[in-house]
């Protein structure tokens, strides 16, 4: 029978502890972060979006030349079968690519290749631990879907003006902060 043996570190005095050490971090870290993150996924995504697009362009030119032929004024729709394939496809590839660069990582370790190398975390505003999976999904969802409509500048700046933990519109939907 082996004797018992106290814990090495009390796991509510090391909760606490982390809890007290977790600041917001800087806004020049995280944009830095944001940049190498976004920079990454762009470039996975563009492997797929720059073929598909090409192809894209080539059809539309080929219904406007076939328009030209008949003589006549015929309305070339930009957005047809084909070229809303090749749409989905690209944001298939995006949001594939995004679940797996950054909302896996960030629920796992609180943290994407980006972050890391700027030495930040997104934290759960309350525990101060990684989000689990669906809030960091959220967070990422968030993030990109108006990213995509051009209205996520608005909810990325809204950081400038948040206080104490200057969170983002995806930090305040997955109840997160990116600590130092």
């Amino acid at each position: 029978v082996a004797p018992w043996k106290p814990p090495v570190e009390d796991v509510f005095q090391a909760a606490a502890r982390r809890q007290a050490a977790a600041r917001p971090a800087g806004l020049g870290k995280r944009l830095a972060a944001r940049l190498v993150d976004t920079v990454l996924l762009a470039g996975v995504t563009a492997v797929a979006a720059v073929p598909l697009g090409t192809r894209a362009v080539d059809h539309v030119d080929a219904k406007i030349d076939a328009a030209k032929l008949t003589g006549r004024t015929v309305t070339v729709w930009v957005l047809d079968g084909t070229t809303a394939a090749y749409l989905g496809v690209v944001l298939a590839v995006l949001l594939l690519a995004g679940v797996l660069y950054e909302v896996l990582p960030t629920a796992k370790w609180g943290r994407t290749l980006g972050k890391k190398l700027c030495g930040l975390q997104v934290r759960d505003i309350e525990g101060h631990e990684p989000p689990s999976f669906g809030p960091a999904l959220r967070r990422w969802l968030v993030y990109s879907v108006p990213g995509l409509l051009g209205v996520g500048i608005v909810g990325v700046l809204w950081c400038l003006f948040d206080r104490p933990w200057h969170q983002c519109w995806h930090d305040k939907a997955a109840h997160t902060f990116v600590a130092d």
